[in-house]
Formats: structure tokens, C-alpha cells, sequence
């Protein structure tokens, strides 16, 4: 396999560190991806557009943009993984071999790179292992006993279906074996390209110099004429919380399926909260959110999250507190439950104690910066994230250009997905191969794994429409049902709709969110125009097969009202 991308989040609520469900955080939903504010440049753009935007707060914008590094042509073996740059023993050593990491070096080995990946745990990173790969898994076995378990659903189809049921452990172990088989996968790629695999915790000891080794051990120091940071996130636990691992646990030990709790409290709302939901209610939990803001699953689309919640929460063994903390969770022992004490959000007063079997911290993601020798190149991390710039570039103290040294992933913060990470360790090699290449952060899609799917590109309403007052033009919105889809009809999955965003002035797409059957799949119709600046008036002549879901999105452009209906470029793609 070429690179191993999951649509789900490394472990979803995006599923960033901002968007905290119980916990503290002055970060709005509208950050939920996207961080840094932005002013424009003038720069090459994915060869086909010209004008993006820098990401980095920092006053000193001005400098950075006149230090664009020209790369000198590499002098490599087009054949395996090639020879190094004079006076290096590699051309890239990327630290991290999660999906970002892995994305990039088989990337670099097609340009001719000679290049080596460290890991001090195993390969794949949290997607693999600990995220996107064993929670589909277990969302696989979730929808397959929803439609078992949902009698009139099978009636409908003139089926008669036993009672349905589960070996816990077979699901478990179901999840462990796909991981296995991704990592294993993904080791052997790299191998088969020649890709050196460094075993040991990775440090940055100075300009293009790497050491490596295990902890305490003999450690090995190699250079590298560019150095990518891919190391990844774990797994936000917000102070007050004690995790046990057994009643009081993380997403990391939830994806083990150790136990099936009958009562058990997910603390955020967000990805890994919506789809650690499906798979308990699925298996017989009963579930209780708590969410630090007013509304469920606040990074959504509003729209799309009201009807989210009257499919996939209402109808469920699921209740929810809105506006709360969970200040203080202590594990069960000695015969007692877990106790969650919550607290209002605005007052901070008291609001109420619950006693359950076990709770869930689904509070987002954190970096994994620590120890990566960061003091020695004069970098500060900020919250834990690594500054770059919009072509990932590692930013000092300073706010100076950190020469050859990159950062790509969970550990920047830009975007906590792991196809974001595989898509900007490609950008980055791009770069450091002579391209300039910057990648288009809003043409990323999004996906949350549930039954039926959520998946979004772009912007939300409320942030198009915050854009569009600031900018000065109008937005439309364009509906479609997939009630009305005869693909959709045939399995009796008719609940969802898709929703575009765009500019009637020009066409463009500013935004696209699905909600219903294959949603995840769905998206990349939309987020492949975004990149590629494909304007409505142009897409909506695309055909598409009949009967197929695809025909949702076919309609959804169709329907959009363009006013002028002349083909042209877009003029202002968005680099994050």
C-alpha cells in the first residue's frame, strides 16, 4: 500500500485539544481543526492556484516570508531508496512512523531520497493502533448489530433474523487483528522501498543532526540534510480526572474492549465521544455525555449536528449534560462506583454527582512533544504544539525559520486528522524535492464513523457566514435529502441530507457536510473540488452512475443557484 490514510480522526474529537467536552477551554467550536489567523502571500499553490495564507501569528510574518528556501536539485537513486547528499547520512529522517510519518517517506523514496524513519514504539502511530484503524473495527461490529438488532429494519427487507448477539472478546480481538495486520502492512512497505527503520526514541541534537536509542541504552547520532517531526498526539486527560485504565479509561484502553460497562459516561462530545457511543449502545451500554458547552457535538455543523442528535443520540440508551465540567472522576474500588462531580460551566457552581460503571475521557488530543531535544534548535513549543509555518516549517523562539527542520501532524496542531499528517509530510517532501508546495488545509475532509456517517469539507454555516460579512459577498445554501435517492431507498437507509455552502457570485464551494449512509465516502467529491478549485458551474455537468449514492452530491450541485455561470479558477484558496 502506497500510504495508509484513515478518514477518522487520530482518535477523534477533533478532536483537538480545543475542544475539550468536559474540560476547561476558551477555545470557540469554530477552532475545532483550524488554528492561526492568517494574511496573505503571494506563492505557488498546488501548481495550480496562486494566492494563500501564511499561519503563524507571530509579528514577525514579514521576515519569515522573504526566508523561502530554494532547495537544491537532490542527487539520488531514483531506484529504491537512493544515495544521501554530500556530507549526510541521510537526505530526510523523519522522528514518528504514525501515518504521517510513513506517508512521507514513501513518499520521499519515489523522489529519489535516501531515507530513514525512527520509532520508539511501533509503527502506525495512534491511528493503527490506538485510533482510526481498531475503532472502525469496532464500529464495523456496532452496525452490523444495529441492523440485527433493529427487527421492523429486517422485516422491511422480508427477513426473519434470530436474536442477535456478541462474543466480547471475538470483537476485541477483531480490533487487534486489523491493527496487526495495517501495522504489519505498513512496516513492510517501507521495507520493500528500502526505507531504513530506526528503532529508539528520536531527539534533535542540532541542525540536521538526529540521535536515537532506547532509553538508557546506547544511543546512535546521524545527520540528515532535513529533519520531519512526526510524533504524533496522545490522548487529553483535563486535571481532576484519575484514569485507572479499567473503570476511569482513555480512548487508547476503551479500543482493548476490555469490558462492555452497562453504565458508563463519556466525557466529550466530539468524535470520539459520538463514536465510542455507537459501539456501547450497540453492545447494550447505556450512555451519559458531558459536554462543557451548550449544545452536543458542538464542532459540527449546526444543521447537521441537530439532526445528528435526533438520529443518533434521542432514539439511543443515551442521555447528556450540556454546559458542565467534570471537575473531579474517581475509578470504582472497594465496591463503589465511579463518581463524576460536575460543576456549571459559566458559575462553576455545583450541579450535580454521578455514580456509574465506568467513564470514557473523550476530551480530545495533546501533542507528544516532550523530550524531542526541541532546546537544542531554540524552539518553544506553544500548548504543546511545535510552530510552523504554511509549509510546515519549525519556527524558533524567535519567530525565525528553523533551516531544514519540519514539522507535520498532531504535534503542529493545524489539523488533528491523520490524512492531514500523511497529506502535509507529502507537501513537505514536495518541498524539500525543489517544489514549493503548499497544502489547501480546507480541502481536507472530516468523518465520523457512526451509523449512518457524518462527514464535512470546508467551512460550517456560521463561519461562511462570518467570512462572507467580513469579505463582502453573499452565500448560498443548497439541500438534498437522501430520501429521495434510490440507492438509499433500496437499503432503507432514506434518513440524511447533504448540505453545500458556496458563493452564487463565482460558484465556488466554501463548505459541504453530509449526514447519512456512506457520508465518509461521499465527501471527497466535495473536498477534491475544493483543491482543485472547481467552481459548481463546472462540476454539476459531472455524471455520475444510477442508482448510486454519489447521485446525493450530484443533486446537491445541481440544485445550487449560480448567477454568473462563466467558468474560471477560483481566486482565493486558503492555506491554514
Amino acid at each position: 500500500m502506497h500510504s495508509a490514510i484513515s478518514l477518522s480522526l487520530s482518535s477523534s474529537s477533533p478532536i483537538t485539544v480545543r475542544s475539550f467536552g468536559g474540560a476547561t477551554s476558551n477555545s470557540s467550536a469554530s477552532d475545532l481543526f483550524l488554528r492561526n489567523t492568517s494574511t496573505p502571500t503571494q506563492l505557488r499553490f498546488c501548481g495550480l492556484r496562486r494566492e494563500a495564507f501564511t499561519g503563524c501569528k507571530s509579528s514577525s510574518n514579514a521576515p519569515l516570508l522573504k526566508q523561502l528556501r530554494h532547495n537544491t536539485t537532490i542527487s539520488a537513486s531514483l531506484n529504491g531508496n537512493g544515495t544521501p547528499s554530500k556530507g549526510f547520512d541521510y537526505d530526510l529522517v523523519i522522528i514518528g512512523a504514525g501515518v504521517g510519518g510513513h506517508g512521507a517517506a514513501l513518499h520521499a523514496v519515489e523522489k529519489g531520497l535516501k531515507t530513514a524513519i525512527i520509532e520508539g514504539d511501533v509503527v502506525g502511530g495512534t491511528c493503527v493502533n490506538r485510533g482510526c484503524v481498531p475503532s472502525k473495527a469496532l464500529l464495523a461490529v456496532s452496525g452490523r448489530m444495529r441492523e440485527l438488532q433493529n427487527e421492523h429494519h429486517m422485516k422491511s427487507f422480508g427477513l426473519q433474523v434470530a436474536a442477535a448477539g456478541y462474543d466480547r472478546q471475538g470483537v476485541a480481538d477483531h480490533a487487534e487483528n486489523l491493527a496487526t495486520k495495517i501495522r504489519n502492512n505498513l512496516t513492510n512497505s517501507m521495507k520493500s522501498l528500502g526505507v531504513d527503520i530506526l528503532t529508539g526514541v528520536g531527539t534533535v541534537v542540532g541542525p540536521q543532526k538526529v540521535k536515537y536509542g532506547k532509553v538508557g541504552g546506547t544511543e546512535t547520532v546521524i545527520t540528515a540534510k532535513d529533519i520531519i517531526i512526526a510524533t504524533g498526539s496522545v490522548p487529553f486527560v483535563p486535571k481532576g480526572v484519575e484514569v485507572d485504565g479499567k473503570t476511569v479509561i482513555t480512548s487508547d484502553h476503551a479500543l482493548k474492549l476490555e469490558t462492555v460497562p452497562e453504565w458508563i459516561v463519556i466525557v466529550g462530545s466530539g468524535y470520539i465521544g459520538l463514536e465510542f457511543s455507537d459501539v456501547y449502545t450497540a453492545l447494550g451500554s447505556e450512555v451519559t455525555f458531558v459536554e462543557a458547552l451548550d449544545q452536543l457535538m458542538p464542532g459540527f455543523d449546526p444543521e447537521i449536528g441537530k439532526l445528528a442528535q435526533r438520529v443518533l443520540i434521542n432514539p439511543r440508551k443515551i442521555d447528556y449534560h450540556t454546559g458542565v465540567f467534570a471537575t473531579k472522576i474517581t475509578p470504582a474500588k472497594d465496591g463503589k462506583p465511579v463518581i463524576i462531580e460536575l460543576i456549571d460551566a459559566k458559575t462553576k457552581e455545583p450541579k450535580d454527582t454521578l455514580e456509574v460503571d465506568a467513564a470514557l475521557i473523550a476530551t480530545g488530543r495533546a501533542p507528544f512533544t516532550q523530550g524531542l531535544g526541541l532546546e537544542n534548535v531554540n524552539v518553544e513549543t506553544q500548548r504543546g504544539f511545535i510552530p510552523v509555518d504554511e509549509r510546515m516549517r519549525v519556527i524558533d523562539s524567535k519567530g525565525e525559520l528553523v533551516p531544514h527542520l519540519y514539522c507535520i501532524g498532531d504535534a503542529n496542531g493545524k489539523m488533528m486528522l491523520a490524512h492531514a499528517a500523511s497529506a502535509q509530510g507529502i507537501s513537505v517532501v514536495e518541498q524539500v524535492s525543489g517544489k514549493d508546495h503548499v497544502l489547501n488545509h480546507l480541502s481536507i475532509p472530516a468523518a465520523c464513523f457512526t451509523h449512518p456517517e457524518i462527514s464535512m469539507v470546508g467551512l460550517t454555516e456560521p463561519q461562511a457566514r462570518e467570512k462572507a460579512e467580513k469579505e463582502g459577498f453573499e452565500i448560498g445554501i443548497a439541500k438534498t435529502s437522501f430520501k429521495a435517492n434510490t440507492k438509499a431507498l433500496a437499503e432503507n437507509e432514506g434518513e440524511g441530507i447533504a448540505k453545500l455552502i458556496y458563493r452564487p457570485d463565482n460558484g465556488e464551494i466554501l463548505g459541504v457536510h453530509i449526514f447519512g449512509m456512506h457520508a465518509a465516502d461521499l465527501i471527497h467529491e466535495a473536498s477534491n473540488a475544493i483543491a482543485l478549485g472547481t467552481r459548481i458551474q463546472d462540476i454539476k455537468y459531472a455524471v455520475h452512475a444510477h442508482p448510486t449514492l454519489s447521485e446525493v452530491i450530484d443533486e446537491l450541485f445541481k440544485s445550487a443557484k449560480v448567477k454568473n455561470d462563466v467558468s474560471s479558477a477560483v481566486a482565493e484558496p486558503v492555506a491554514v
